[in-house]
């Protein structure tokens, strides 16, 4: 009888320290992620995916046992574009929710605003922004997963050198990414033979781009046309406005900053044949099986359209490979010391996203090259893919 009582407290133990190990995972002090995205206001459409796909991707992983045995727990708020409430959360983030890392700031403007909290507190903060002054000059806890802003000039002059392009005109939106890229472009265009013969700008609520059209359109020798502007309707009322003006014959090129399915349904049938630089999750099903980027992009594409029940862009894109390269930072580091992540989030190499095969290095917080860009152009309502 003894042996028998035995035999079953030790099965019964047997059986309660899994449950125990579950429990005491549960209950393990979380690794606190910090995260303020432009969910409403004009910057919406860049907001949305990344906040529904940080929670997505936070709930996978916590429900595959999380990271070092805790939990992850976003700590999130929506900055709705404002750059003072963005400034205002990072240093609530910092001074009352004790996070460890930050991955967020959809916009220029935003991010720029909350660097300097998270320089002093030196916490890591993983940029889901554009411009290239984010990374430029390299600040030692700044980092960022989207292609910069400039790598998106390049590749559309390098497209416009292509189909012999030499004469273009330039139109800027006043928005923080708009005027970057603006900058970043005077910057490189000459060592691609082409000239500008015109630069126009328009603000971030204009309704109406057609008296800016309309000099473009008069202007002798122009060839093709790019826009840098990106920020809420803008670059839909601009080519709507092109069609309209019926300019097809000056082809017109967006930026990276537009790349998502909403831009193609806002713009109608004015969109057909606009070209613009993207990250290959726009293109997932039509990339070679060789493509390495294929998986990865395949697989967010399939979890966030099941869970959502919307397109993908490469906004939520972004947020994916941030958050990610932040995770498996910590999982390197094999600790949650926001000093150590910071160390580990430099020391990233090989890391397949959904913007492309990320090699970061102490004088490189970014970790791609221009060829990660694919080059796209809308064919019947789609994206096809040029290069």
């Amino acid at each position: 009888m003894k042996r028998i009582s035995a035999r079953l407290r030790h099965l019964a133990l047997a059986i309660a320290l899994p449950l125990g190990l579950a429990a005491s995972v549960q209950a393990a002090e979380p690794i606190r992620i910090g995260s303020v995205l432009s969910v409403t206001g004009a910057a919406s459409y860049i907001g949305d995916p990344e906040a529904k796909t940080l929670k997505l991707y936070a709930d996978r992983i916590n429900a595959a046992g999380g990271v070092l045995g805790r939990p992850i727990e976003l700590v999130t708020y929506d900055d709705a574009g404002d750059a003072n409430k963005a400034r205002t959360f990072a240093q609530r983030l910092v001074e009352r929710d004790n996070v460890v890392a930050m991955v967020g700031g959809s916009t220029t403007g935003t991010t720029m605003a909350m660097i300097p909290v998270f320089e002093a507190a030196k916490l890591p903060f993983m940029s889901l922004a554009g411009s290239v002054n984010i990374i430029e000059p390299v600040r030692q806890h700044v980092f960022k997963s989207p292609h910069t802003d400039r790598m998106g000039c390049e590749r559309v002059f390098s497209d416009m050198k292509k189909r012999n392009f030499t004469s273009i005109a330039l139109i800027a939106g006043t928005d923080g990414f708009g005027t970057s890229m603006r900058e970043q472009c005077l910057k490189v265009v000459d060592k691609y033979g082409i000239k500008i013969l015109i630069d126009q700008t328009y603000g971030a609520q204009d309704t109406d781009m057609t008296p800016q059209l309309a000099k473009i359109k008069a202007t002798p020798g122009v060839q093709a046309i790019l826009n840098t502007g990106a920020s809420g309707q803008g670059p839909a009322v601009l080519t709507r406005n092109y069609g309209q003006l019926d300019m097809k014959s000056i082809p017109l090129y967006q930026n990276p900053g537009v790349a998502s399915k909403s831009y193609i349904e806002l713009s109608g049938a004015a969109a057909e044949g606009v070209r613009l630089p993207a990250a290959a999750l726009l293109v997932a099903s039509k990339l070679p099986a060789s493509d390495p980027q294929k998986p990865v992009v395949t697989g967010y594409m399939a979890a966030y359209e099941k869970a959502t029940g919307q397109p993908v862009s490469t906004f939520g894109g972004g947020a994916y490979d941030g958050l990610m390269m932040v995770v498996e930072a910590i999982k390197r580091a094999n600790s949650a010391d926001p000093r150590k992540i910071r160390d580990a989030l430099e020391q990233t190499r090989g890391f397949v996203g959904t913007s492309g095969v990320v090699n970061m290095t102490p004088q490189d917080h970014l970790g791609l090259t221009v060829e990660a860009f694919r080059m796209l152009e809308v064919k019947n309502g789609d994206w096809l893919l040029i290069d």
